[in-house]
């Protein structure tokens, strides 16, 4: 029987240039959809699927993020006096518990891969979740839950996918797909950002992961691949045969909220889906159609 995913790894070391000026001084984590940063949404999730240990892999300019997940004794002593006792709420029911948070420094931008490994010595021999904040899943139950779920039944990695258009494959890392039943893909073989007419399935990896700590024996091989960094696909492409790798097409909608189409949809779709917010993005949205 396979150990419970008890870890999460989350890579938050990147510099967010696609969205500047506004990630000049804020990390790219923190831009809030709504009124809650993607970090938190990514930490909501793995909250919701039973992780109890948050690992940060950060980079320079990131204080901001340790703030977040902290106590902050002036807001909540102005918020009780003001008697605000939902915002108060607001500003506790999220954080975890003193212990559970760890921070490292990744130190040179080297890949994901790169990242995950920097975290190995915390990880130790226990299957752990790797969750990309850029990429927001709205879901009934919580994507990573669903993985989880699926890792508990079956083993081995799991990774959530869906499906993409064949131009959009040298965005993504792509599977190479053995067998699929229609909502559980399994994979022989992982592609980094092929080119359309390369690309063996355009079944693409969303920023999920549920990986065997064998991975570490891969990346500590610092072997570079596309972009010219340490990808994780590529240490998980050399796991094959050795552990079952499956795809697990969520049932949700996924936001790229690293690109600003997708950012800019995922506030949309947050907003709509608010009883109080909603009417009103509603009509504003009618308001701007009718233009």
């Amino acid at each position: 029987m396979s150990k419970p995913v008890r870890k999460a790894i989350f890579p938050i070391g990147g510099l967010g240039t696609r969205f500047l000026p506004a990630t000049k001084a804020m990390p790219k984590e923190m831009i809030p959809v709504i009124d809650k940063p993607l970090i938190q949404y990514a930490v909501e999730e793995a909250r919701a699927a039973g992780i109890e240990q948050f690992i940060f892999v950060t980079g320079r300019g990131k204080h901001a993020i340790e703030d977040h997940f902290d106590v902050s004794y002036e807001l909540d002593s102005v918020l009780a006096e003001r008697g605000k006792m939902d915002s108060l709420e607001l500003t506790r029911s999220w954080v975890p518990e003193p212990g559970q948070i760890a921070y490292l420094r990744q130190m040179q931008p080297l890949g994901l891969g790169h990242a995950v490994w920097c975290a190995r010595h915390l990880i130790g021999d226990e299957p752990f979740a790797v969750i990309l904040a850029d990429d927001l899943i709205m879901a009934d139950r919580p994507c990573l839950q669903q993985m989880v779920d699926v890792h508990n039944d079956i083993g081995g990695c799991v990774v959530a996918v869906e499906d993409i258009q064949r131009s959009e494959t040298g965005r993504y890392g792509i599977l190479d797909i053995e067998n699929d039943d229609g909502r559980i893909a399994s994979i022989r073989g992982l592609v980094e950002k092929p080119l359309p007419e390369e690309a063996p399935s355009t079944l693409r990896i969303v920023g999920r992961y549920i990986l065997d700590p064998l991975i570490f024996e891969y990346l500590s091989k610092k072997q570079v691949g596309s972009g010219n960094e340490i990808q994780i696909t590529d240490a998980m492409a050399q796991m094959l045969g050795q552990i079952q790798f499956s795809g697990l097409r969520v049932e949700g909608r996924t936001f790229d909220c690293g690109d600003k189409i997708g950012f800019f949809e995922a506030n949309i779709a947050f907003a709509l889906s608010r009883d109080d917010l909603g009417p009103a993005a509603l009509q504003i949205i009618r308001t701007y159609a009718k233009n």
